[in-house]
């Protein structure tokens, strides 16, 4: 059977047109996954005269001249992604680059979803605090501490009680004491200027 050449024709041009097509998407999906993120090169990108590629089930495939390994990306509708640009020579993989980068993002904002973030709580103290107070000031700190923050605990010493540094010292063990069923001295009570502090973390 026969083909004419108009027919042949527009056979070779429907199918570049299929693959620049292709090519078209999956750089403008490289695109949208490059915004914020460090650029990775990719395909096209990549300059080197020869890698050592890794193909896409993990086989080492040999180093190769940057275009067969292109070529070979391209045969298996994949992308050639240079991993290890500092290597000698430097490696590549064929993978499917838009779904590495999803599934990527979506493990980042795993990451940050269970990361927690640990705030230091302030709790003031006064030398001549009554025990009601006190007590409130302690309820304060365990609930902190229950939720995973740090707490500060701080007395401010005005006029003559700088000389009388000790009744510090002992408000601030005592209210240590108090919390030792949920905390631990992270920083011990310390004279700073006219201020005394300390730090508690609660217990793992």
């Amino acid at each position: 059977m026969r083909i004419s050449r108009e027919a042949f024709q527009l056979s070779v041009s429907v199918c570049t047109h299929a693959y620049f097509i292709s090519r078209l998407k999956r750089n403008l999906e490289r695109r949208c996954f490059d915004i914020g993120t460090k650029e990775q090169l990719i395909n096209e990108d990549i300059r080197e005269k020869e890698v050592r590629v890794i193909g896409a089930d993990g086989e080492q495939l040999g180093i190769m001249a940057t275009a067969d390994a292109l070529n070979k990306a391209i045969e298996a509708d994949l992308d050639l992604v240079l991993i290890a640009p500092t290597a000698t020579p430097p490696v590549c993989r064929i993978m499917d680059f838009g779904k590495y980068r999803f599934e990527q993002s979506k493990r980042e904002k795993e990451n940050r979803k269970n990361q927690r973030v640990i705030e230091i709580k302030e709790i003031r103290l006064s030398l001549n605090i009554d025990t009601h107070d006190f007590e409130t000031k302690v309820n304060h700190a365990h609930k902190f501490l229950k939720a995973g923050n740090k707490v500060k605990v701080s007395i401010r010493f005005r006029g003559r009680e700088m000389a009388h540094p000790q009744i510090g010292e002992v408000s601030m063990k005592r209210f240590a004491e108090a919390c030792e069923e949920f905390a631990t001295v992270e920083k011990p009570a310390k004279l700073e200027g006219r201020q005394m502090l300390m730090f508690l973390a609660p217990k793992a």
